[in-house]
Parts: C-alpha cells; sequence; structure tokens
C-alpha cells in the first residue's frame, strides 16, 4: 500500500515502465504468443492503477479543509 508521497512517485514510475513493457511485448509478439507474461503485466497495472487512487483518494480528504 502507498503510504507517502516517495512511494507514490516511484509506483508512478514504475506504472510506466510496465506499460511500456507491454507495449513492446504486443508489438514484438502477436495475439497468442506470450499471452501469460502479458496478462501478468496487466495485472500488475490494474493493482497499481488501485494503489494509486487510493493514495490520490486519501490525499485529497486531507486536503479537504473541515467545515
Amino acid at each position: 500500500m502507498i503510504s507517502t508521497e516517495t512511494e507514490y512517485e516511484k509506483a508512478q514510475s514504475e506504472l510506466r515502465d510496465l506499460q511500456t513493457r507491454l507495449e513492446r511485448l504486443q508489438h514484438e509478439h502477436p495475439i497468442g504468443e506470450n499471452g501469460f507474461t502479458k496478462a501478468g503485466i496487466r495485472k500488475l497495472i490494474a493493482r497499481l492503477n488501485e494503489e494509486l487512487a487510493v493514495f490520490e483518494g486519501s490525499e485529497e480528504a486531507r486536503a479537504v479543509p473541515s467545515k
């Protein structure tokens, strides 16, 4: 779980790297080849997106002044 700004930035960098890797695999290997590898990368991307969203939501909640 992402709990600091540094972890958040690291996760964003990892997400960009995974997306680049997935694009390269899709280009180098047509549909049906390396399917498990591509699926695994997609799962990692989904997990990172979820963790980033949770952190962003918590940051927004902390930033909103209470009435």
